[in-house]
């Protein structure tokens, strides 16, 4: 078993992604599109600007990732799963990057205004009316599927570690204080 785990700041992006993602999902799940010819407000517009935030967010952690080693896998572990793992994880940074640019072009090109948490106003990614807008549509809701698929495969990956190989690779990724804590 190989106990290395995470440094406090990928934990710390870690679970903030997790939660930014769930609740995006939360708040795509129960909101309404404005009227046509009106600008989000509401739980749009919140999903507009935590999607900007993921978007930053991921940025923050490519640059971490660059600069920061995480720890190596679990020693035995196939080679095939270490694949997989990388796979999965790029799978992540890549939708968690697209997708957020996807929901910005879509919204441009509805012509409503985007703004991180109506502070800053963004410039539009394609003008209104853009063909462009069905596509980032369709790369959008699309991506929100894979992000999920993405999800469950991590999930399930991370409980086949703990409760089957018992190898200590979820206990890795845990805050400090649920270490110690029985699963």
């Amino acid at each position: 078993m190989n106990n290395l785990s995470y440094n406090s700041t990928q934990r710390f992006f870690h679970w903030l992604t997790f939660l930014l993602v769930g609740f995006q999902f939360a708040v795509a799940w129960t909101m309404s599109e404005p009227p046509k010819g009106q600008p989000p407000v509401g739980l749009m517009n919140l999903h507009l600007s935590v999607g900007l935030t993921v978007l930053i967010l991921m940025s923050m952690r490519l640059a971490w990732r660059a600069t920061h080693a995480v720890p190596p896998p679990a020693i035995g572990t196939p080679k095939w799963q270490v694949i997989a793992s990388r796979a999965v994880h790029s799978g992540f940074y890549l939708v968690l990057i697209v997708l957020p640019f996807a929901g910005w072009t879509w919204s441009s090109a509805k012509g409503w205004p985007v703004t991180f948490f109506g502070i800053v106003a963004l410039p539009p990614l394609v003008a209104t009316g853009s063909a462009n807008g069905r596509l980032a549509a369709d790369i959008h809701e699309t991506l929100s599927i894979v992000l999920l698929v993405l999800g469950a495969i991590h999930v399930l990956a991370a409980l086949h570690h703990h409760y089957v190989l018992k190898d200590g690779t979820l206990r890795r990724m845990l805050p400090a204080a649920a270490k110690g804590r029985s699963l």
